[in-house]
């Protein structure tokens, strides 16, 4: 089965995607220990290596999100004793910027041969592209053994059955479609990723595209890869110790800066207890206690059943300057986990702002202050570095974003002081940003403004941190601030009237107008409109999952 394309195909070299990206500064040599950043990550009888540099195979210049086409790469060169599993593809518009594994059957726990790769038996042709010709084809895997990746080519000729190895059923793991890369007429490709992920999930993707037929619509595509899997009893052993996760963040920590107009800042949790925060327990609201400086007497675990919560000092002049937050006494909290079978690290820093501050809407071509909504106490924010555990280098970026954030390709992130990603926080909001400007988060000219800058005001996250969790060392080594597991709300339920705030702001609009303003409601975010108090790290599904995108 194949789609036939026209011409479009080209080896021209003047593409973005023909300059390869290199981080700003050359990577450090990593302390030494365990088994981060020694270039490989053994998954239970198959040795995996990750390969950055590329020989093309092919470029079409049409289709795709940006309508710049797409290229298709092979590893090169592979190391020696090692297969491939896949040729990789990208978009045209951006430099080069990606990896995939290659695989080398290595013994098993039991100290066994795994035989863990074989050749494909044949090959089925999935695709192909016309004037000059491309296409790609589908390794069909002996029994009990499955394909990862495909194989392109310039020719309608199968390629060799030595080109690329199958792997067996027991290292492999269900895929899913990821972000998309290019599509044309018949044809889809997207970026492979387990269907399952966190940190005890144990598949990750080989780094091959997934290319999905659209067969009218009416059937999923045949020819299907698959992702690895790591089968060992522990997936962690290629996971940075506490002197490596130091040097990890002294290259990549974030600088964060706010928005020119920003009123209401981050602190440190402690600055937060220190200066009159208190907690309520429901039936004795008029009794709050006020808060040791580790957290230490605040509820321990537990289901969040609206028993207990967080809020300001009762007096108003202190509530006001405590909303402000504090940047003299500003930490960032790291949270350290495995992702992808223990093949790539993520470190998550979180930062801790007091509160956060009213929200505004864009109604085409007027900004509105929506009054309360958005107001809440105890707001938490996180940027997540994603690093590869074989090199250390920095993979992708994720920019948490009210509800959801996005994953940015390091490729496309803003550096300074050597490899430290910029982020940009949103006014009022504290959204995090990958480039500064006004984002609309709505429909046409109907949302939430989320205006960034890069204002005077700043914080390096690097120079002021706490690793506040990292699993995969145990407790004796990095041990949880009682704070870390008050999994209660951190700040109090709050009841905003969202029509007569909506009502409010229609009667200040001019007629054309006051329709577009019902609108609203439908596209805020729930936590713009109000609700149940905030929840801390730890009650967000990202901590032992994977990030919203």
């Amino acid at each position: 089965m194949s789609t036939s394309m026209g011409s479009g195909v080209s080896k021209i070299s003047s593409l973005p995607v023909d300059t390869t990206f290199r981080l700003p500064s050359p990577l450090p040599a990593w302390p030494t220990g365990d088994g981060f950043g020694k270039g490989t990550v053994d998954l239970g009888g198959l040795l995996v290596s990750e390969v950055t540099s590329f020989t093309k195979v092919i470029a079409t210049r049409e289709g795709g999100p940006g309508g710049n086409g797409v290229s298709f790469f092979e590893p090169s060169p592979v190391p020696e004793g090692f297969c491939m599993l896949g040729h990789y593809a990208q978009a045209n518009d951006t430099p080069l910027f990606g990896w995939v594994m290659v695989g080398k059957d290595a013994k098993g726990d039991d100290g066994n041969s795994a035989g863990a790769l074989k050749a494909p038996v044949d090959y089925t042709q999935v695709w192909r592209q016309d004037g000059p010709t491309a296409y790609i084809w589908f390794p069909v895997a002996p029994t009990g053994y499955k394909a990862v990746g495909y194989v392109v080519t310039t020719s309608s000729d199968k390629p060799s059955l030595d080109k690329i190895r199958c792997v067996r059923d027991e290292f492999t793991d269900d895929a899913e479609n990821g972000e998309l890369i290019w599509d044309s007429e018949g044809i889809k490709l997207y970026a492979s990723r387990p269907k399952e992920r966190g940190i005890q999930a144990s598949g990750l993707s080989a780094g091959a595209f997934m290319a999905q037929l659209s067969n009218g619509g009416k059937e999923p595509s045949p020819f299907t890869v698959h992702c690895l899997k790591n089968v060992k009893k522990s997936t962690t052993s290629a996971m940075p110790n506490l002197n490596q996760i130091k040097a990890l963040v002294e290259v990549y920590a974030p600088w964060i800066y706010f928005d020119s107009n920003e009123q209401y800042f981050p602190s440190s949790v402690t600055w937060f207890f220190k200066n009159g925060a208190l907690l309520y327990m429901k039936g004795k609201e008029s009794a709050p206690v006020a808060i040791e400086p580790t957290g230490a007497n605040l509820p321990q675990g537990g289901p969040d059943d609206g028993s207990y919560w967080l809020d300001l000092p009762i007096d108003e002049a202190e509530k006001e300057r405590v909303k402000k937050g504090n940047l003299k006494d500003f930490t960032c909290y790291i949270h350290v986990k495995p992702m992808f079978g223990g093949a790539f690290t993520d470190l998550v820093f979180w930062v801790f702002y007091p509160f956060n501050g009213p929200a505004r809407a864009k109604v085409e071509f007027v900004t509105i202050k929506l009054g309360s909504l958005g107001e809440h106490i105890g707001d938490w924010e996180h940027v997540t570095l994603r690093a590869s555990n074989m090199s250390g280098e920095l993979k992708k970026v994720y920019f948490s974003q009210h509800n959801g954030g996005m994953w940015v390709n390091a490729s496309q992130v803003e550096y300074q002081k050597g490899n430290k990603p910029v982020v940009y926080s949103s006014y009022n909001g504290h959204a995090a940003y990958p480039k500064a400007g006004d984002v609309l988060q709505g429909i046409k000219n109907i949302g939430l403004r989320n205006d960034t800058d890069k204002g005077k005001t700043f914080v390096d996250t690097g120079a002021s941190f706490s690793i506040v969790s990292a699993e995969h060392l145990g407790k004796d080594v990095v041990a949880e601030p009682p704070w870390l597991n008050y999994t209660r709300k951190w700040g109090p339920n709050t009841t905003n009237n969202v029509g007569k705030e909506i009502d409010t702001v229609k009667n200040a609009l001019p007629g054309i107008l006051k329709v577009e303003v019902e609108k609203l409601v439908g596209i805020l975010p729930s936590e713009a409109l109000g609700g149940e108090g905030p929840a801390g790290p730890k009650g967000k599904d990202s901590w032992s999952g994977d990030e919203r995108s």
